[in-house]
């Protein structure tokens, strides 16, 4: 794993145009409508003692007993896994006066330089009340995983009601930018087929790794999939997978040895539960639950696929100048249209110039599209997933060796 690292949401500010294909339309409003699934940063509150906990702010410690607790925890964890005592997580982030990073996050992040590392931090609102005991073992746990395509985490800290976590910093920029550049609309550094399938195969491997492939004893969640989690390496545009273990140290993910009849949800004990999700990423289980889960992930996964065929915002709200209101534009939709109307060549980015193993291409739509199934049930296990990605990427790669294209820059070699 690279010691360099990009941060999970960082970069360009990317802006996408109004998009000319209006595929999926609803009845104009005057304004965009407030669709829980659709807000940047959408909050949502969900009732029963199933799936939630309730936030008490009298309940966290103070941070003497805090700071004693991090201290004795800091001695029993292993070499690779550092419980940072909060003074010098300030002081590397010159009391949070420093700039902070620029990011998609909704969460501020500095990049500084801790133990001769160069690092990225991010300040977390706790989700629950952790104790050092479950921080040590989450920790020791997640920072024993080493995978190419995710973001090392090298330790955190806790302060109050905030965790900081500290992750390798990786050069590069993340996918929504790389596909998105609000100055220059035509172009994109991913211009070629290679680039796309490249990224759509790590992250497919980076998510079966952390559902399936740890060795902990442990089934992981990342619960924060999108394309802003997801940096493009300056290098040889791999791709890695951002804020991993960040859903089970904030909290977000309560165990319980029960598990639902139906599906793997965790489940807490109390009577409130308030997730944050963003918009066009959620599945819709995780909408009424506000619940993570492996198949909440592939949702996710199959979401940013279809990002990376198509280059458009997974969702979106585009002005209609005829009726002047406004209509849904979502990526799943306008996909499922393409496919139901054999139009998928059309429905591809146009910047891609028709370059690319157009069977191939097809079936990864395919693929994605049964990741986005309604029924949670129906969507494959991200191994599944992962296997079928990999085959594709081999189908492209001598495809591009057949045809002889080079995979720096794209060539038109077929009329939509």
């Amino acid at each position: 794993m690279s010691s360099n690292v990009v941060d999970p949401t960082s970069q360009i500010t990317a802006t996408t145009p109004k998009s000319s294909r209006k595929s999926s339309k609803t009845t104009a409003n005057r304004s965009p409508p407030s669709d829980p699934s659709t807000s940047a940063n959408h909050t949502t509150t969900t009732t029963g003692s199933s799936y939630a906990y309730n936030y008490n702010k009298d309940s966290w410690k103070s941070s003497v007993s805090s700071r004693a607790s991090l201290s004795s925890l800091r001695d029993s964890l292993q070499e690779n896994a550092h419980v940072y005592a909060f003074s010098e997580i300030a002081f590397a982030a010159n009391n949070f006066l420093a700039k902070r990073h620029h990011s998609s996050s909704s969460s501020a992040s500095w990049r500084c330089c801790i133990r001769d590392a160069d690092v990225i931090v991010f300040q977390r609102k706790l989700r629950r009340q952790i104790d050092t005991s479950e921080l040590q073992e989450k920790l020791s746990l997640i920072c024993k995983s080493h995978y190419s395509s995710i973001i090392k985490l090298k330790g955190a800290s806790m302060s109050g009601s905030y965790i900081y976590l500290v992750y390798d910093y990786i050069h590069g920029a993340n996918l929504a930018d790389c596909l998105r550049n609000p100055r220059n609309p035509n172009f994109t550094v991913l211009s070629n087929w290679m680039s796309r399938i490249q990224i759509a195969t790590d992250l497919a491997h980076g998510l079966d790794y952390i559902h399936n492939s740890t060795g902990l004893n442990m089934s992981f969640v990342h619960n924060h999939v999108k394309s802003t989690s997801i940096i493009v390496t300056d290098v040889n545009f791999s791709a890695k997978i951002c804020h991993f273990g960040t859903a089970e140290l904030c909290g977000e993910m309560v165990e319980n040895d029960t598990r639902s009849r139906s599906r793997d949800f965790k489940r807490s004990n109390s009577k409130l539960m308030r997730v944050e999700g963003t918009r066009g990423y959620m599945s819709p289980e995780y909408q009424l639950s506000g619940v993570g889960t492996k198949k909440s992930d592939v949702y996710a996964f199959g979401v940013v696929v279809l990002e990376l065929l198509t280059g458009e915002e997974p969702l979106k709200y585009v002005f209609d100048g005829e009726g002047g209101g406004y209509f849904r534009v979502s990526v799943v939709e306008t996909a499922r249209a393409a496919v139901g109307s054999g139009g998928v060549r059309r429905w591809v980015d146009k910047r891609l110039r028709d370059s690319y193993p157009a069977e191939a291409v097809e079936k990864l739509v395919g693929v994605a599209l049964d990741c986005v199934e309604e029924d949670p049930e129906k969507r494959p296990d991200m191994g599944r997933v992962a296997g079928r990605v990999s085959k594709l990427y081999l189908e492209s790669r001598n495809w591009v060796e057949k045809m002889g294209v080079p995979t720096d820059f794209t060539v038109s070699l077929a009329p939509r």
